[in-house]
């Protein structure tokens, strides 16, 4: 898509600005949004994934914090957490165990969750879930048949019929 102001260059810019409860939609070349004035503050020179994880690592919780020196050092790569919060890369696979007290309410407010919670989203998953759930009942199915805990292992059966009932619909 050209950017609709100079008809020359891509538009790289692409944001949507509420006034009044009005919603307007932009679509522009960065040239075309600093000539506007509509390039965020602290992004003049362009945006990077980077810099919003630098910001979003440098969210301090409270005016304390922000003063305290960052000396938290990964053992293996030598990098630090003032390091890493600037360049937005760790420097090793160790980064994620040295860091990992930091990062993990950065996860949550980015994520919702500060672990892996699958590919999909939970409101696409739908039939992908109920499947992945019968067959880890099935599992729970066959190892209570083999440790002869059958009154459990009826329980299951009749869970599995249920969900496939559902499948089938």
């Amino acid at each position: 898509m050209l950017c609709p102001e100079c008809g020359k260059r891509p538009a790289t810019l692409h944001y949507t600005k509420i006034v009044n409860g009005e919603k307007t939609e932009f679509h522009l070349c960065e040239v075309c949004a600093q000539e506007k004035g509509e390039v965020m503050p602290g992004f003049e020179h362009g945006f990077s994934f980077h810099q919003l994880l630098s910001g979003l690592l440098n969210f301090n919780s409270s005016p304390q914090e922000a003063y305290k020196p960052q000396t938290l050092r990964c053992n293996t790569c030598g990098l630090t957490y003032n390091q890493f919060s600037k360049i937005g890369r760790f420097g090793c696979g160790d980064c994620y165990k040295t860091f990992r007290e930091r990062l993990d309410p950065l996860l949550r407010r980015v994520h919702g969750h500060s672990t892996h919670r699958g590919k999909i989203p939970e409101r696409a998953q739908g039939e992908l879930k109920l499947k992945k759930e019968l067959e880890q009942l099935k599992a729970e199915l066959a190892a209570k048949i083999e440790t002869e805990e059958f009154e459990e292992a009826a329980r299951l059966r009749d869970q599995i019929r249920s969900l496939q009932e559902q499948l089938e619909k």
